[in-house]
């Protein structure tokens, strides 16, 4: 199968959202998306891929760079939203979208490419860790910032 992958623009916003919202099962809308990747789409370290097939977006990978002031840490990448279309799975196009944030992730010479994943995709811990992905002993802790009502 070939497929073409790119970065993303403004125009594939709405394939992104419908990809991910399917993929995740999701809600997010068009409306936020859109608003969400204009605040965005001008900074280099926040990177959109989008893999097409016939003009139609099949697969997607969030990628931000984040540089430190850190030597150890230095500059890493983040890796989220990594999906296929349900239909294009098992031909090695998550491979693939993996092989262009990995070529990302050289050019911008990071030290190492993370991703978190919820654990019921199954499916692309396999991918991930067929890749070279090590399971970290850690623990991924998450806390709500609420709205400062004072505002």
């Amino acid at each position: 199968m070939k497929v073409e992958f790119r970065l993303a623009s403004i125009n594939d916003v709405e394939g992104i959202i419908t990809l991910c919202n399917e993929c995740f099962s999701e809600n997010t809308s068009l409306e936020y998306a859109l608003k969400s990747f204009k605040e965005t789409e001008n900074d280099p370290n926040q990177i959109y891929l989008v893999g097409l097939m016939d003009g139609q977006i099949i697969a997607h990978a969030k990628l931000t760079i984040i540089p430190t002031m850190y030597e150890e840490m230095n500059t890493y990448a983040i890796l989220n939203h990594v999906c296929v279309k349900n239909e294009y799975r098992r031909h090695k196009i998550g491979t693939k979208l993996l092989d262009e944030c990995y070529k990302i992730c050289q050019e911008r010479d990071c030290v190492c490419l993370e991703l978190w994943s919820k654990n019921f995709r199954t499916a692309a811990h396999a991918c991930y860790k067929n890749y070279g992905f090590d399971v970290m002993d850690a623990k991924f802790f998450t806390k709500e910032v609420k709205k400062n009502e004072n505002k």
